[in-house]
Formats: structure tokens, sequence, C-alpha cells
């Protein structure tokens, strides 16, 4: 049985966006500025360096860079896992060990990309960003980018490891993601990836959820969250269908990150534009965003004033 806290791992973890200045360096500042953004949204916490934080196309130093600001700026406020997934196993380590250096809550990281790799070469791969620290471990199964289906019968063997404590699954099966919490085990964390499926993830036995749109409507989310755990599920539907109208818009676009830093920008953090060869909002897709964030808004001021009848 794990020796970790897995209470704080559960709930509302954004998958935080990359932060850049006007010459599309790291922008520390900013780091910190979405930080406390997301502090006074009351979200449990933080997934740092993901797909959502561009993680693969920034340099190991500048990895570093994002996940210093964001802890100095969390504290203990929230939650942090850090996202150390690399292309190549030294670099992984390097990354997990500088996580830990600055007070990481959990490691996290996807199989290496672009070699197609075998189940033992993604397990060592994994066991040695497991092996250079003492911080829990999360694996992160996303197989319609790395091209790696992660089996049962891997993750029932690396899930016997006291440090390994869950998988963030983002594959759109819920009858996979039911499958990996039985392999688990009891104490085995699941935590729901695709954000338009929150609601169904939870419903078969997700602890909680990591998402990249969370970043521009955490109030949604949270608000399904408090309806699932009131055993609201009607309400919690209809939450959830609002959600998915706002990320049939948002996937409309060249790119889901481009367009979530511009409603975000709205909103009042710039975190710059998304680091190409993602592509940012084309200037005549402006006012269709800004309609978007008009929608944001008003359902967050739904959910936050009072209940939505289904």
């Amino acid at each position: 049985m794990t020796t970790f806290n897995l209470e704080a791992f559960k709930g509302i973890i954004v998958a935080m966006y990359a932060c850049y200045d006007e010459q599309g360096e790291i922008h520390p500042e900013g780091v910190k500025q979405l930080v406390r953004h997301y502090i006074r949204k009351g979200v449990k916490g933080l997934y740092v360096g993901g797909s959502s934080g561009e993680g693969m196309l920034q340099t190991t130093e500048e990895r570093k860079l994002v996940l210093e600001s964001v802890m100095e700026a969390a504290g203990e406020e929230l939650t942090i896992i850090a996202h150390v997934g690399a292309p190549s196993t030294r670099e992984s380590v390097e990354l997990a060990k500088h996580a830990e250096s600055v007070g990481a809550h959990a490691i996290s990281a996807v199989p290496s990309i672009y070699y197609r790799l075998s189940p033992d070469s993604v397990e060592n791969h994994w066991q040695a960003m497991i092996d250079s620290t003492s911080l829990p471990f999360i694996i992160y199964h996303i197989p319609q980018t790395t091209g790696f289906q992660l089996s049962k019968s891997l993750l029932s063997k690396m899930a016997k490891q006291d440090k390994v404590i869950g998988v963030k699954i983002s594959s759109e099966s819920t009858y996979e993601l039911q499958q990996f919490k039985e392999a688990g085990g009891e104490h085995f964390l699941v935590l729901n990836g695709p954000d338009e499926q929150y609601l169904a993830g939870r419903s078969i036995g997700a602890d909680g959820g990591i998402g990249g749109t969370y970043g521009v409507m955490p109030e949604l989310f949270l608000k399904i969250e408090d309806c699932f755990q009131k055993g609201q599920m009607e309400e919690a539907r209809a939450w959830q269908y609002r959600v998915n109208e706002i990320i049939n818009e948002l996937l409309s676009y060249p790119s889901l990150y481009g367009a979530c830093k511009s409603i975000l920008r709205l909103q009042g953090v710039d975190c710059g534009e998304a680091r190409k060869p993602l592509l940012p909002v084309e200037t005549g897709d402006l006012h269709r965003i800004s309609l978007l964030a008009n929608k944001i808004d008003q359902y967050t001021e739904q959910a936050t004033g009072s209940a939505l009848k289904a």
C-alpha cells in the first residue's frame, strides 16, 4: 500500500500552458501570473510541461526554468506534477532530479517519442526516472501522440511499485480507463485525460482529471466535479454538454493551444503565442474567439452563481 498522500492528486488539475514573451522566450513572470490565476480559481493543482505546456518544444533548461517559476509562485497552495518525459532517458532523468530538487510533488512521463519502442524499452525508460528520485510517479498514457499502447500487464507490473501511484489516461476509451483502474488496484490513481469525457471518466472510476481546456474554464470543470460528488448527475451532464460545446469550438482552430492562449489573453492573462509549429489564431478569427470567450464568461457566471437547470 502506498505511503504517499493520494488525496493531493484527486480532483481538478490544470495542464498548464507555456508562457512566452514577445520574442518567444520563456517568460518567468508570465508563468507566475498564470499560477496565481489558477490559485484564485480554486483548482487542486497543475500539471507542468506536458502537451499543453509545450514541453516537447522546449529545451531542458527552458523546462527547468518553467518549473522553477511555477514552484516559486505556487508555494504549498497547489499540487504540482512535473512532466519530465523527453526523447532520451538521460534527459528525462535529469528533469526528474531537477523536479525533486525544486519541490515538485510528483513526476510524470510519456514514453520516449519518435522511435517505436518495445514494452521493455518503455519500462526501462520509466524505471530510470522512478529510480532517480524519491517522488511518486504517474504514468502518462497518450497513444495517439506517442504511438505506444500501454498494456494492462505492463501497467499492473509497474503499479506494484510503491512509487508508481497512478496513470494519466488520455486515450478516448472509458473502457480502457476502467480496465486500468482494475489492473492498478484499489489504491492506484487513474486520472482522466480527455476533457470532453470528464464526467464519463469519473463515473466509471477515474479519481479526477488533468486537462488542457480546464485552463480557460476551470470553474466549469469544478462545477461538474461538485455536481458529481453530490450525486447531481443530471446537472453534471448539463455542464459537461456545455464544456463540450466550448471544446468543439476550440478544436475548430488550427491549434487548440493557440486558441486557448487567445481566450486566456482576453481573460486577462497573456501567455504569448504558442511555439511553432503550433499555430496562433489568425487575425480574421479574433472576433470569433472573442464571442467564444464571452460564452465561457456567461457559463462561468452561471456555474459560480446559480445552478443550471438541465
